[in-house]
């Protein structure tokens, strides 16, 4: 596929039908997923991820804001779409204009979208440890409460787990004081009468780490794009996930660079030697971290090519010495795979000091999404 932009992403939908059937898989029966497509589905492109789930039969998705809420409705995503994250009042009117579900952040925040003065749909924010939002689960009469602010449909109850990616033995047992807590919260309601609610806790590792809890809704993020956070994590669950993007640019400019030149801002990089410098098409503005600067790497003609002097907001500089022969034009591969070599978005990650969701999440809106066998 011949590429005319300068930075572009190749979305394989097959691998993210892959992703939903091998977490669909693990899940208990009647556990519905509820994918995150926040962040532009963690830079994924978030119409053409919404589309493709819902070709796939996904009914239900999360956001963290009510644009992006609206971005997925003006897509034609017409399933439950739950905001996890504060609507400020003066939008409140677009939570019902868009059939919107909103969480409510804490009993406060719960009679301010009462005032509004029609009837909107909420799913009820519980804290059980991450002290975020969400009222406290041990405030079980103010919680309660909230099924009596008569402009308020209440059909979903959750939290947020913390430390469900990590396997000490001190992660795992705070894990399950909150998995405790959000179900002694839910049998408490249900003693009370108060019923009718859907419920859900479970993030990506969640599920991948404890696969035998039974909720409705499973809100999985990061492992529906078949990536972990990082290179080193390990999950209970058998499952084989696989990437769904990968991310590429041109390159744009070859040249020699002698030795004792130096290149870029800062004279960041001197050659040791003389060398075969690339310029790329590709930048910080683009979603290429800064930290990647003298130590991130790239794949040209199947070779590992070092990122040299600093990464600039549209373009950076590759050592290609020993790419072999390449031209204007060539495609440069960040993540993704050229040849036989591979590079994983936890890579690119673990080389800018930081977790492969910062990094999906972070790529610019200018680099083109698009389907990767179109």
């Amino acid at each position: 596929m011949r590429q005319t932009g300068r930075a572009w992403i190749e979305l394989d939908f097959d691998n993210l039908g892959n992703n939903v059937r091998q977490l669909q898989r693990i899940l208990p029966a009647g556990c519905k997923l509820m994918p995150a497509v926040k962040a532009d589905a963690y830079g994924h492109g978030a119409c053409l991820i919404g589309k493709a789930l819902w070709n796939m039969g996904i009914r239900d998705f999360c956001v963290a804001s009510v644009d992006e809420a609206i971005e997925l409705r003006e897509c034609g995503i017409t399933g439950r779409i739950l905001i996890l994250g504060y609507t400020s009042p003066c939008r409140f009117q677009d939570l019902e204009k868009y059939r919107l579900i909103q969480t409510v952040v804490d009993y406060a925040y719960a009679q301010e979208l009462n005032c509004y003065g029609s009837m909107l749909t909420v799913h009820v924010g519980v804290d059980t440890g991450m002290h975020r939002l969400g009222e406290r689960s041990d405030s079980i009469e103010k919680i309660a409460r909230l099924w009596k602010l008569q402009n308020l449909k209440i059909t979903g109850v959750f939290s947020h787990l913390c430390a469900s990616d990590g396997m000490t033995k001190e992660e795992r047992k705070y894990t399950l004081r909150q998995i405790n807590d959000f179900n002694g919260l839910v049998e408490e309601l249900h003693k009370r009468g108060i019923g009718g609610f859907k419920t859900h806790l479970q993030g990506s590792y969640g599920v991948l780490n404890y696969p035998e809890l039974s909720y409705d809704y499973a809100r999985v993020g990061i492992a529906l794009y078949g990536v972990l956070s990082n290179p080193d994590d390990r999950t209970i669950a058998d499952v084989s996930l696989k990437p769904v993007m990968a991310l590429k640019a041109k390159l744009v400019c070859v040249k020699k660079l002698y030795a004792g030149e130096a290149a870029g801002y800062g004279l960041a990089f001197t050659a040791q030697k003389e060398m075969k410098l690339g310029v790329v098409s590709i930048g910080y503005a683009d979603g290429i971290p800064r930290e990647l600067s003298n130590r991130g790497h790239a794949l040209v003609n199947g070779k590992r090519a070092p990122i040299i002097g600093r990464v600039c907001m549209d373009q950076l500089m590759l050592d290609i010495s020993g790419a072999g022969k390449v031209s204007v034009e060539d495609d440069v591969v960040f993540i993704g795979r050229s040849g036989g070599k591979e590079i994983s978005a936890e890579e690119m990650a673990h080389e800018a000091g930081t977790i492969s969701n910062d990094i999906l999440s972070g790529i610019g809106k200018r680099v083109i999404r698009k389907n990767a066998v179109s």
